[in-house]
């Protein structure tokens, strides 16, 4: 469920709301008025890029003309790098399906029902041809990535035994550590929701009612993750299922109330509601549910700890990624023709 919904705010952030704000233009005597940039002949159209820029400016407009043309150039060298990577894509036979699309929307659309899908897609001003064209591009290029890059690197036990001695000390643990999982309702109205239900509570009696509604569930067996993602109000961890990481004991002792709760707990138990309070005013903004995934005790990981391993491999495996794929896209850029006229248009000092 998780993954599925980061894909899903992926790829909202690249579609565009169609409607309102105009941006900055481009006019090229190669591109045209509405060609942005070439990719070995393939245009990008100027209504692309100012469809993406409008949704990455719909709730905060650029304070400068430089401003708004420097995120143009961002938005339009991704496009110009997911244009190169599809064309790739041919080349291999990769190309997304129909059939990969429609699997991909059924999962995005599977937690919600229909009115919900559809308001959300309308709130936005995307079109389902939109949304399903940009979801093929997306399943194209991660295709394309998992076989040239993602599938080819290989972890050996050398790899991880030399990362450990090197770094041996980053796996001692001082004090003992909590990963914590956490459901945050606020009592103060907000326009910005980012969980799955678009579910806010508006008032201080709203959100005791909310918070309790979400005890029962979770107390009848609910997923505390899937509940997360439904109903917190937290911006930053309601997408992942409210998982808090791991935090240090003495980082937990500031907020007395939580820590005595938390050590009552069981791996796999939940706090009673708590109030959540600013840490510096103490004034009550919410409420909050606390699971406890896992306690580390304090004290030195040894090697043979499969989940040392797990962690260096990962650490590892991610910083190969990266470095290869950053190194693919460059390479992939060299052997394209590309033409960016709204670059050639900054330079001039004439882009509008």
């Amino acid at each position: 469920m998780n993954r599925t919904w980061k894909s899903w705010g992926v790829v909202l952030l690249a579609l565009g709301a169609l409607s309102a704000m105009t941006g900055a233009g481009c006019k090229s005597s190669r591109g045209g008025d509405e060609v942005m940039a070439r990719v070995n002949g393939r245009k990008i159209m100027r209504a692309e890029v100012e469809k993406y820029y409008r949704n990455q400016t719909e709730k905060q407009a650029p304070t400068s003309n430089e401003q708004a043309l420097a995120l143009k150039l961002q938005i339009l060298r991704e496009l110009i790098d997911n244009e190169i990577l599809s064309q790739r894509a041919e080349k291999l036979g990769l190309l997304a399906t129909d059939e990969e699309v429609d699997t991909k929307l059924s999962e995005i659309r599977a937690p919600f029902t229909k009115e919900e899908f559809d308001a959300r897609m309308k709130e936005r001003g995307i079109t389902l041809d939109d949304f399903k064209r940009d979801l093929r591009r997306s399943i194209t290029v991660d295709k394309v990535l998992n076989k040239e890059i993602t599938s080819k690197i290989n972890i050996g036990d050398s790899d991880i035994s030399s990362y450990y001695n090197q770094h041996k000390a980053e796996f001692n643990l001082i004090v003992p550590q909590y990963h914590l999982a956490q459901i945050l309702v606020t009592t103060q109205p907000s326009p910005q929701v980012r969980n799955l239900k678009n579910d806010k509570a508006q008032n201080e009696a709203e959100a005791k009612k909310k918070v309790s509604s979400l005890q029962n569930r979770l107390e009848s067996g609910d997923d505390f993750a899937t509940v997360a993602m439904n109903y917190s109000e937290d911006p930053d961890t309601a997408a992942t299922g409210g998982d808090l990481g791991f935090i240090p004991e003495n980082s937990l002792q500031s907020d007395r109330q939580a820590f005595d709760a938390i050590g009552k707990l069981k791996p796999g138990q939940i706090t009673p509601p708590l109030p959540a309070a600013d840490s510096g005013t103490h004034q009550l903004f919410g409420y909050r549910i606390i699971k406890l995934i896992s306690k580390e005790p304090a004290g030195q990981r040894e090697l043979n700890d499969p989940r040392v391993q797990q962690a260096i491999r990962e650490q590892l495996r991610d910083r190969r990624e990266q470095l290869l794929k950053s190194a693919y896209y460059e390479s992939l850029h060299n052997s394209a023709s590309v033409e960016n006229y709204l670059a050639d248009q900054v330079l001039k000092g004439t882009a509008q």
